[in-house]
């Protein structure tokens, strides 16, 4: 059973939709015993870092997620500003993200880049591992991946990089330590591909 997060941020139904094309059995979490159950968890998000993270703190979720995904080490998949989320902090707010892995969370700055850029960074873009991971098999990347977003995630942990993709430069558009996995891309949005990672996802062991 996968438990989509919902507190009020995120595409939960397109996921909730590839799901069930998939036929894989999962449930809307609403409530922290809606977590009891659920063998894999998804946190969507949308917007504004800071508007997030409160929306979460404030949905009676927070302690049931810690407790899932530190204690228990429930696989937990965070999706576009859902991965933001795992870092410490964001450029884009004041308030502490989740921390369950270590970086943090800055914003694109067209003038220092090599060249420019416009903001939010939207479309297609290719995706590339930098080391092997379920999440990414049988992932045709040739059809890469779709973004929408104005800020980056930067590891302190180069080993906490699962793989990257370019807007200006390099920068990390997929994390993963230890149960916790995140992606700045939208695969809910990314056809085939996204389809794929989603599956991988639901059957990590």
């Amino acid at each position: 059973m996968i438990a989509l997060v919902n507190y009020g941020s995120g595409n939960i139904q397109a996921i909730g939709n590839i799901y069930g094309r998939l036929h894989i059995p999962f449930k809307i979490a609403s409530k922290p015993s809606d977590l009891d159950d659920a063998e894999r968890i998804v946190l969507p998000g949308v917007g504004h870092f800071d508007q997030a993270m409160d929306a979460l703190n404030h949905s009676g979720m927070r302690d049931a997620l810690d407790a899932a995904v530190m204690v228990q080490k429930k696989p937990l998949i965070g999706i576009c500003v859902g991965m933001q989320l795992l870092a410490k902090s964001s450029e884009e707010g004041v308030l502490p993200g989740l921390g369950w892995v270590d970086g943090v969370v800055k914003r694109f700055v067209p003038g220092d880049r090599p060249t420019p850029m416009r903001l939010p960074h939207m479309g297609w873009n290719d995706v590339r591992p930098v080391k092997e991971s379920p999440l990414f098999r049988d992932v045709d990347l040739g059809n890469g991946y779709y973004f929408l977003h104005s800020f980056y995630f930067v590891c302190n942990r180069s080993e906490d990089m699962l793989a990257e993709t370019s807007y200006g430069a390099d920068f990390s558009c997929a994390v993963s330590s230890g149960n916790v996995y995140g992606v700045q891309f939208h695969p809910e949005k990314s056809h085939s591909a996204g389809i794929q990672l989603l599956k991988n996802f639901a059957e990590l062991t």
